[in-house]
């Protein structure tokens, strides 16, 4: 019998009013597609606990110029974002872990070079969160914590 393990998550957003799309992939598999996340969703995918690398990607994507208002002075009044929560593995939240070891490349909307930044549970720029983890999960999280 081959041991498997649950990764789960919350996705939501701060906007209802103005959805965004969202993909999650692991390693090469699109494993949920979301174009228009208008309310709270809560993932839950089952995956293979054998030896092996692993890839968790969340991409964020369809926002535009129309999902920030501006005023004026171009200062932001109002900025559609998704928010990332929750992750766990078997109930067991990561936390600070996937603050520290998940990175967030985008590139502004187009209006600047792609950059990787440490993320802290919001999407607001198309771009994709990566996380990198080890099967067995918990030999993983024992090094990692």
């Amino acid at each position: 019998m081959i041991e498997t393990i649950k990764f789960s998550c919350v996705l939501d957003t701060l906007d209802s009013t103005c959805p965004l799309g969202m993909e999650i992939w692991l390693d090469d598999q699109q494993i949920f597609n979301e174009n228009h996340v208008s309310s709270q969703i809560i993932f839950e995918h089952e995956l293979s606990d054998t030896d092996g690398e692993h890839e968790l990607k969340f991409v964020m994507k369809g926002k535009t110029s129309e999902h920030t208002k501006v005023d004026a002075t171009g200062q932001i009044l109002h900025d559609a974002r998704l928010i990332l929560r929750d992750l766990r593995f078997d109930e067991i939240e990561l936390g600070h872990m996937f603050t520290e070891l998940a990175t967030y490349t985008h590139d502004l909307n187009g209006t600047g070079p792609t950059t990787q930044n440490k993320f802290y549970n919001e999407l607001g720029c198309n771009g994709t969160v990566s996380l990198k983890f080890t099967t067995p999960i918990y030999l993983w999280l024992l090094e990692n914590m």
